[in-house]
């Protein structure tokens, strides 16, 4: 059985990971092609239009950004 993950509200993912994403100085692009993912998937988590990325997703962004994933939930 998984285990259930609790997401925040879109807006603070989408803050959350700008914030992180800027402190390493990480352009979207950057931060794309480091987590393995496309250029569009991080524009639209940023901008709350994915409002629930996936759990692989967050993974990758996490390791990408050098956090785990309960610092980009919080």
């Amino acid at each position: 059985m998984l285990p259930v993950i609790s997401m925040p509200n879109s807006s603070k993912l989408s803050k959350n990971i700008k914030k992180l994403r800027k402190r390493k100085n990480f352009s979207q692009e950057k931060l794309a092609r480091m987590a393995d993912v496309a250029n569009n998937t991080i524009i639209k988590i940023e901008s709350g239009e994915n409002k629930n990325p996936t759990l692989e997703t967050l993974q990758k962004v996490s390791k990408a950004l050098g956090v785990s994933i309960d610092d980009i939930l919080r």
